[in-house]
């Protein structure tokens, strides 16, 4: 009783500090236009799900969680998707990445957790696509798991996600609004030395450029200098990675635009500028990983010349996306350390100093 009374006061107690995101500053990241929601689920069909989990008393020792991203509500295995993983720097544990890029699809959802619960997260996310109706006679699946290591909020050896907790995710995933910050996956997180968490972004083209769709997530776990809209905020708040923390991010875009897999490496590449506009240099103990995806079928790829107004909206899509989620993101208190959210107020000064308008 007393565990869920404190576990209350603390869900409660971040609820009360409603966080914008940064487009609600009147801060424009790029010259593209966003989706409507500004939010991966802009491309059709999309769905993104979370579980997020805490445990222990007086103060959490579990704090981890489970973020999903399903290109469409069909049997994913039998409905497969042009994909590809991109990899900037590899310090860390994606499972599945080999056979996307062998084949150049998706058979799965992209699931993001905790570092030392990929295994746990590999078994379930199997046995729910195998327990898919029409995958009754399947004998190979090919669960796409990746991470970043939460262990400095979650204590991670415990290895704590279970196979109910994937399912959550994979059963609350739907369209629309995708919650952010210190939620599913990025309930652990810390990134630039303040909380990270998960974040979305979208930029929609327009007709001349092509009408597509493009959005992006992330789970920022990773360090740096950081920089929001070219402001120095880091090195002014005098926190940056030569001074702490460093630690990975993954990246998921989605677009409506028909492109196979060597596009969407291409794609891919571009998100990692994304990710350096932000201020990280990809430590050397950082695992940066990109996956990207196409909800179309059926069409055939775009040309390459058509190709630049998607690298741009990747890059813009990527920057926002962890500017959001850090934005988004509340203090998080565990046993083992307290994480403060970005100081919002603070960063407002140093963006107004350096030109930048903010409301």
């Amino acid at each position: 009783m007393l565990l869920a009374l404190v576990l209350a006061e603390v869900v409660a107690a971040e609820a009360a500090l409603p966080r914008p995101r940064i487009r609600e500053w009147g801060v424009r990241v790029g010259i593209l236009e966003s989706g409507p929601l500004n939010s991966i689920t802009d491309v059709a069909g999309v769905r993104v799900g979370h579980a997020t989990v805490v445990r222990g008393e007086p103060l959490p020792s579990v704090n981890t969680g489970v973020t999903v991203v399903l290109p469409h509500a069909g049997n994913i295995f039998r409905e497969k998707v042009a994909a590809a993983v991109v990899v900037g720097n590899a310090f860390g544990k994606l499972a599945g990445a080999l056979q996307v890029n062998e084949l150049g699809e998706l058979e799965s959802p992209v699931v993001l957790t905790c570092t030392l619960c990929v295994g746990k997260a590999w078994d379930a996310t199997a046995a729910w696509l195998l327990s898919l109706p029409g995958n009754e006679e399947v004998r190979s699946v090919n669960p796409l798991i990746a991470e970043t290591n939460d262990g400095t909020l979650n204590d991670i050896r415990q290895r704590p996600i279970a196979a109910s907790d994937i399912l959550e995710a994979l059963r609350s995933a739907k369209e629309g609004p995708v919650e952010e910050g210190s939620v599913g996956a990025g309930r652990g997180t810390v990134a630039f030395g303040w909380k990270g968490g998960i974040g979305t972004s979208s930029r929609r083209l327009t007709k001349k450029l092509g009408g597509w769709t493009l959005g992006a997530l992330v789970q920022s776990n990773f360090g740096g200098i950081l920089t929001i809209a070219g402001a120095p905020v880091g090195l002014e708040l005098g926190r940056y990675f030569l001074e702490g923390e460093t630690g990975s991010i993954v990246v998921v875009i989605a677009t409506d635009a028909p492109l196979d897999h060597r596009e969407l490496e291409r794609v891919g590449r571009r998100a990692l500028l994304g990710v350096g506009r932000t201020g990280s240099p990809m430590t050397n103990g950082s695992g940066d990983f990109v996956i990207a995806f196409s909800t179309a079928r059926g069409s055939a790829p775009l040309p390459n010349d058509a190709l630049s107004p998607l690298f741009e909206a990747t890059v813009e899509a990527t920057e926002e996306a962890i500017y959001n989620s850090l934005f988004r993101a509340t203090t998080v208190r565990s046993a083992r350390r307290t994480v403060e959210a970005l100081p919002l107020e603070r960063v407002r000064e140093i963006l107004q100093r350096h030109g930048i308008a903010v409301r």
